[in-house]
C-alpha cells in the first residue's frame, strides 16, 4: 500500500495542472443547466440514508465520470472522501440532526459531478465514506469532515489523524456553528495537536484568491435556515464569543504547510446538497461560494 508521502506528488501534480485549466465561465452555465429548462432540478430533495449505494437516478453520471478516466491513470484522479466517526451521545446540547453523514449522499454526488463538469479534473466516481484508520486514510490525500462540532474521536483515531496530517494529508472541516460547537471541536483538535493552535485566516490569505477571488469570506447557511429567516447564519446557536461571522482556521505543520482548513459558521454540505432545491439559495450561495471556494481549497491544498 502506498504511503501518503508517496501518493501525494503524482496526485498533486494532476490536481494543480487540471484545475489550472479550469474555465470559470462554466460555473455560470451551471445555472442554466439547473434552472434553464430541462436541467436536473431538485437534486437535494431525496434522502437515501447512510448507505454507500448510488441512487439509480444518479448512476448515469457515475458512468460518465468513469468513462472519462484513462485506465492507465485510474489512480491519478481526485477522490472526495468523507470521514466517519462515532455517534455523539450528548449531541442534543450542540444541535440536532445527522452527524458524519450530514448531507450525504447527495452533497458528495453533486460536488464530484460539478467538479467533473466545470473543471478539467478527472474525478473518481462513487461514494467514499472512510474510517479514521491508517489503512483508509493512506488512500486519500484529501478528506472531508461534516458536522465537525459533533466530532468525537477514539484514542486510536486521534493518532491516525495526527500521523495522516503530518505526513502529507489534508483535512477540510465543515458544517458547525456557534461557540459551543467550536469549543467541543477545539477540544478534539487539541487531542490531535496539543502543541499547535488554529490560525484565524484573514481575507488576504491566498486561499481566498487561488482560482476565484472573494471580496468577503464565504458563508453558506443551512438551506432551511435561509428559507425561514433569510439570514446567512444559523441564529439558534450562541455566538457571544466568536460572533456569527464565518471563521476559517488553519492548522500548519512545522514547515508552515497548511494541513487542515476549518470552516466554522459555515455549511458547505448544504450548499452542495441543496443546489437544486431553491433557485435563490443556488444563486446566492451554491453558485458563487459553495463550488468556487471548494475549488480554491482543493487547488491550494494540492499546490502547497
Amino acid at each position: 500500500m502506498l504511503k501518503i508521502k508517496q501518493l501525494l506528488p503524482q496526485r498533486r501534480s494532476a490536481l494543480v495542472i487540471g484545475v489550472a485549466l479550469l474555465m470559470a465561465g462554466l460555473l455560470i452555465s451551471a445555472h442554466a443547466q439547473l434552472w434553464g429548462g430541462g436541467g436536473p432540478r431538485g437534486r437535494g430533495r431525496g434522502r437515501f440514508g447512510r448507505g454507500s449505494e448510488i441512487p439509480q437516478e444518479r448512476q448515469a453520471e457515475q458512468d460518465e465520470m468513469a468513462k472519462a478516466i484513462n485506465p492507465s491513470f485510474k489512480e491519478d484522479v481526485f477522490t472526495f472522501a468523507r470521514l466517519k466517526f462515532s455517534e455523539f451521545e450528548r449531541r442534543g446540547r450542540f444541535g440536532r440532526g445527522r452527524i458524519w453523514d450530514d448531507d450525504a449522499p447527495e452533497a458528495d454526488l453533486n460536488l464530484i459531478y460539478r467538479l467533473y463538469q466545470v473543471t478539467s479534473l478527472k474525478i473518481q466516481p462513487g461514494l467514499h465514506f472512510i474510517d479514521i484508520t491508517p489503512s483508509d486514510l493512506s488512500k486519500y490525500p484529501f478528506v472531508y469532515l461534516a458536522a465537525s462540532g459533533l466530532l468525537l474521536l477514539k484514542d486510536e483515531e486521534v493518532t491516525a489523524l495526527r500521523n495522516y496530517l503530518l505526513n502529507g494529508g489534508f483535512l477540510m472541516a465543515d458544517d458547525f456553528w456557534g461557540d459551543d460547537q467550536w469549543h467541543h471541536f477545539y477540544e478534539q483538535l487539541k487531542r490531535i495537536f496539543p502543541e499547535r493552535e488554529p490560525v484565524d485566516l484573514t481575507l488576504d490569505h491566498p486561499i481566498f484568491h487561488t482560482v476565484y477571488s472573494f471580496r468577503q469570506q464565504p458563508q453558506i447557511p443551512s438551506v432551511g435556515t435561509f428559507q425561514f429567516t433569510g439570514l446567512s447564519y444559523d441564529p439558534e446557536f450562541p455566538f457571544e464569543e466568536k460572533n456569527h461571522d464565518p471563521h476559517y482556521f488553519a492548522i500548519y505543520d512545522d514547515k508552515q504547510r497548511m494541513i487542515a482548513l476549518i470552516c466554522h459558521n459555515n455549511h458547505y454540505g448544504d450548499g452542495w446538497e441543496h443546489e437544486g432545491d431553491d433557485e435563490t439559495y443556488f444563486d446566492k450561495f451554491s453558485l458563487p461560494m459553495g463550488y468556487p471556494m471548494f475549488i480554491n481549497i482543493l487547488v491550494y491544498a494540492s499546490a502547497h
